[in-house]
């Protein structure tokens, strides 16, 4: 099961741009609908392998990671 996310997309101008709702800073603009979906997954994807990265720099000593169904 994956997890699902909002998207707000609209039309700006020429160009389309949009935010996805559950995770700041995951924003993008680009000149199709379809180019703006791929940016908009590759920077949650992006934002959220950050903050595994410091999740996991941050965790001390013995942990464990556990996977969560959304």
């Amino acid at each position: 099961m994956q997890a699902q996310v909002t998207a707000i997309v609209q039309r700006d101008g020429d160009w389309w741009i949009g935010w996805i709702e559950e995770i700041p800073g995951a924003n993008a603009q680009e000149l199709t609908k379809e180019e703006l979906l791929v940016s908009l997954r590759e920077a949650a994807n992006d934002i959220l392998a950050l903050h595994r990265e410091a999740a996991l720099r941050e965790a001390n000593g013995d942990f464990e990671e556990v996977s969560l169904a959304l």
